[in-house]
């Protein structure tokens, strides 16, 4: 039973006699790509030309021999496979081609049939070869990628993407963006072979001055040489080159991102492809454990009467963006809002009424305020806001806005009864009013409770606590 055909396969048949060379051009032609030529010196232009799978040589050739040139293979082209054929067979030479490396030693004159039979077994076990170590390193990659596929943090998935591609690539410098709808208030960047400044300078750029829309990102796995990164990135005198762009998302589209290997000179080797999507297709189902584990941690972190964010998460959030400002030198503004008499309203129109009244409220709440800013229900009718890169100035230009809202919006009681409600806010901020979580709340809410004993209905700093 012969072998499938593997028309991918090259050989090269080397023979001084015209006749030898048509013959097995005829014989081989219907398995592989065959070419012939009648000297080694050819051979061996032919070899530095493109890579060829088998080399099928006369023993005996004008100028160098078919040993010479096995030994010329052997040392070049190590993935080459050889034949030696000859009239003039002997044990020793036999002995002496195979200790050499060769393949396989036929004997003059060769029958069609014993050509094909021996190429065909020698490519077929060359192919299972290259399969098996094809196979090896699937298993490898997929090995690597369990740190992977176990991992529930964004953030960490795309870092940990980037290492295993850059070193399956063999190469030294990434980049992975990413956005963040599971998290709050992300880097969005993370980096790989560059200097502390250069990855702040990019960082910088590529997060804050030009964010680049994901809408934009490459939508397939290919050599890049022009794209809104590079744009982004020259503009900051940093020249990417070529680069391979490999886009990544979870099961839905609250994980996206891209990562960028730079080529650096020199092409990505086309072999590694296969194992470089193992890795992106892993850090995928990795991203979508990750959106499922935290929208339920989520569920968990909301208050159940208002939906929005609870206690637990708010001292969670705080303690992020304190560190993420303390990181990027940026201000953080928490607004503590306490209602003014809303027992009367529990008592007047009941704790139903209520309930709805505080969700109304949370409606309005983050009408008043940015997409990036954290809305927490602390509980009963006190609520906390974190404004994220927002200076004291800012902080109470927000909580005036929200204190004239409130007071302006008619809320709706037992048969459509209007109620009017006032809110007492304080205003906190880091770095100056406090460097630590607790002791940053702390001063906002005690200057919450300072608007409240000046008449209610009022907002005050922070910085007045000591007048």
């Amino acid at each position: 039973m012969t072998a499938e055909p593997n028309f991918d396969a090259r050989v090269l048949v080397v023979d001084d006699s015209r006749l030898l060379r048509e013959l097995a051009q005829d014989v081989l032609q219907d398995i592989c790509q065959v070419e012939a030529c009648a000297s080694s010196e050819e051979a061996l232009e032919r070899l530095d030309a493109g890579p060829y799978d088998l080399v099928v040589s006369d023993l005996q050739l004008p100028g160098l021999s078919g040993i010479e040139l096995l030994e010329r293979v052997r040392r070049s082209y190590a993935s080459t496979e050889f034949i030696i054929v000859t009239a003039y067979a002997s044990v020793d030479t036999a002995v002496e081609a195979l200790r050499m490396g060769a393949a396989d030693y036929l004997q003059k004159p060769v029958s069609a049939e014993q050509l094909t039979t021996v190429v065909e077994r020698i490519l077929s076990r060359k192919r299972l070869l290259a399969e098996n170590e094809r196979l090896r390193g699937t298993v490898r990659t997929m090995d690597s990628c369990r740190t992977l596929l176990h991992c529930l943090d964004p953030e960490e998935v795309y870092a940990i993407a980037l290492d295993l591609i850059l070193r399956e690539a063999e190469k030294q410098r990434g980049v992975a963006l990413f956005t963040r709808a599971s998290l709050p208030a992300s880097d969005g960047v993370a980096f790989r072979g560059f200097s502390d400044s250069e990855a702040d300078v990019l960082r910088e750029q590529l997060v804050e001055r030009k964010p680049i829309e994901p809408d934009t990102w490459p939508g397939e796995i290919a050599v890049h040489r022009t794209s809104a990164f590079h744009e982004a990135a020259c503009e900051v005198d940093i020249q990417p080159g070529p680069a391979l762009a490999l886009p990544l998302s979870g099961a839905t589209a609250g994980e996206r991102g891209i990562v960028w290997i730079f080529e650096d000179g020199e092409p990505v080797d086309p072999e590694r492809l296969d194992q470089i999507r193992i890795i992106a297709d892993a850090a995928n189902l990795a991203l979508g454990n990750a959106e499922r584990f935290h929208r339920a941690r989520e569920r968990a972190f909301l208050d159940d009467v208002t939906e929005v964010y609870n206690a637990r998460y708010l001292l969670q959030a705080t303690e992020h963006e304190i560190r993420r400002s303390e990181r990027y030198g940026k201000p953080l503004s928490v607004l503590f809002l306490d209602l003014d008499r809303f027992k009367l309203v529990n008592d007047q129109y009941g704790h139903l009424i209520g309930s709805q009244v505080l969700r109304d409220l949370s409606g309005v709440l983050q009408e008043c305020i940015r997409g990036v800013d954290t809305l927490a229900r602390y509980g009963g009718d006190e609520f906390t806001i974190l404004l994220e890169d927002t200076p004291h100035e800012g902080g109470m230009a927000v909580a005036e806005r929200i204190r004239k809202t409130v007071a302006n919006t008619i809320f709706e009681g037992g048969r459509g009864a209007p109620i009017r409600l006032t809110i007492s806010i304080g205003v906190g901020t880091y770095p100056e009013h406090g460097t630590e979580r607790d002791s940053l709340l702390d001063h906002a809410d005690k200057a919450m409770y300072r608007a409240k004993s000046i008449g209610r209905n009022a907002v005050c700093s922070a910085s007045h606590l000591d007048d």
